[in-house]
């Protein structure tokens, strides 16, 4: 995951928000891999991931994702697991796995063809999506998948659906506050819905897509006091909040009051031509 954005990416270049280093960043990975893993996994595993393939897991930013595909492809495939900070890599070695410090944006793909190349919460924090996007596509051989997995916070902006009270109104302010802060970073924060337009656009045939949209999931408690902890001096310097309010909220997702939600993640896959 990701620049962030997941479970996707790094801070090692400063470009990034949400950094690997940080000390709740791997709260953050441990959050993302519970809410969407079980999407991410049923797609892989639909798209006939399966014992031999190559594949490329991209900004992999933890091991979840990585441990599946290695599970499945077995000693016969291989799986090459890349981003640009390698804070996450320790837990990761298997014999069939080979992890490499690469910006998909500014470098070639580390080898290939694949089978499968696979992305979450990557190409939204890069602002030379493009690239990175024309990178991944290239890196398949003849028939193999793209799978592109991407948040829409502009679909759905909120931190609580309904403002019932002045605690979801409170935390619906610092997450415009967070939206803020990333669409300063060059984060597309409707690059989600794009996708399918993307994949035929770069050439991938059979192109299909749909989304996993949690509500109210216990792993978006730990996800939200991890991420408010990462941003909140930006939060109180450009005084979306101050302090005071944001241990107000801090205080209420943790008492489990509120009704958490996180942005729609899709996906969207498509298959190289020429097989």
């Amino acid at each position: 995951m990701t620049p962030s954005a997941g479970a996707g990416g790094g801070n090692g270049h400063g470009r990034y928000l949400l950094g690997n280093v940080a000390p709740e960043a791997m709260d953050r990975f441990t959050a993302f891999a519970t809410l969407f893993d079980p999407s991410t996994f049923r797609h892989l595993d639909a798209l006939g991931l399966a014992a031999g393939w190559r594949c490329w897991e991209v900004g992999a930013g933890g091991t979840s994702v990585v441990a599946h595909m290695a599970a499945r492809v077995g000693p016969r495939g291989h799986v090459v697991a890349t981003d640009i900070d390698l804070a996450w890599a320790a837990n990761a070695a298997a014999p069939n796995v080979t992890i490499i410090e690469h910006d998909v944006a500014g470098e070639p793909p580390p080898g290939g063809p694949f089978d499968l190349v696979h992305a979450r919460l990557v190409l939204v924090h890069v602002p030379e999506r493009d690239v990175a996007l024309a990178n991944m596509v290239a890196a398949l051989r003849p028939g193999g998948v793209l799978l592109v997995e991407d948040a829409d916070p502009a679909l759905q902006p909120r931190s609580c659906l309904e403002e019932t009270g002045p605690e979801e109104v409170l935390a619906n302010r610092l997450r415009r506050g967070f939206r803020h802060l990333l669409s300063e970073r060059g984060v597309d924060l409707a690059y989600g819905r794009t996708l399918p337009h993307r994949l035929r656009a770069a050439g991938l045939e059979d192109v299909a897509a749909d989304a996993a949209f949690p509500i109210r999931h216990p792993a978006c408690i730990p996800l939200e006091v991890a991420t408010i902890a990462m941003v909140r001096d930006q939060l109180v310097e450009r005084e979306f909040a101050t302090d005071e309010e944001i241990e107000q909220h801090l205080a209420s997702v943790r008492s489990g009051r509120l009704d958490l939600t996180q942005p729609p993640m899709i996906s969207a896959w498509g298959w190289c031509p020429g097989a």
